[in-house]
């Protein structure tokens, strides 16, 4: 099968072969790209650079080193995104990110999982499940979002939370495993909505937090 069909099967979540030459190179693309993405410092290079390492992105990304990805053709991401420090993304599947996405230092969000047959493991057997990221979602220091899952617009979730299971629109969770804490009020909505027109000092300092 091509490559088109290969990922197209990939994103099933069906046992498939992450030795397969064709994923080799293409991970040894991605890292060299990543590499001129990371040494780049002019802030409208990197857009540039990030533009064409992913499947697809809105305007004005923001991507801090060391960004990497396994293949990045298979992640699309919306408008005024930003990644801090040492954001990865393993995109065996589809990962999607809204609009005004904010990443903070070390996220990781990881498609693919290994399969549990130690035999299969050493033959390269994955599997790979999307994970989707809305509007304006806030995923602080050192989360970890796992292979299928969904988190909805405006939640906020908190540094070194691990998310195993979808997380619904407008509410804060923590925790490992992460679990809802509470809804997000409206006076907090409205302030969320003031934050993402503000400069992108104000990202910079929100995303430290």
């Amino acid at each position: 099968m091509d490559l088109n069909e290969k990922f197209a099967y990939m994103a099933t979540g069906q046992p498939y072969d992450d030795l397969d030459p064709k994923l080799v190179t293409l991970r040894a693309q991605a890292t060299a790209m990543t590499q001129r993405l990371n040494a780049e410092v002019d802030p409208s290079k990197r857009a540039t650079l990030f533009a064409k390492l992913v499947g697809k992105v809105g305007i004005d990304p923001m991507i801090e080193p060391n960004f990497r990805c396994e293949f990045g053709r298979n992640i699309q991401i919306g408008d005024h995104f930003y990644a801090n420090y040492d954001c990865v993304m393993l995109d065996g599947a589809p990962i999607t990110i809204g609009t005004h996405a904010l990443l903070g230092p070390k996220v990781g969000l990881y498609t693919s999982n290994h399969l549990f047959d130690p035999t299969e493991r050493q033959t390269g057997g994955c599997i790979a499940k999307p994970i989707t990221i809305g509007d304006n979602v806030w995923l602080a220091a050192n989360v970890v979002v796992l292979p299928g899952v969904t988190i909805g617009k405006n939640s906020i979730i908190g540094g070194g939370s691990v998310v195993t299971r979808d997380i619904p629109a407008n509410v804060i969770a923590a925790g490992n495993p992460c679990h809802v804490l509470r809804q997000i009020t409206a006076a907090e909505r409205d302030l969320m909505g003031v934050i993402c027109q503000q400069s992108r000092t104000d990202w910079d300092r929100l995303s430290e937090c």
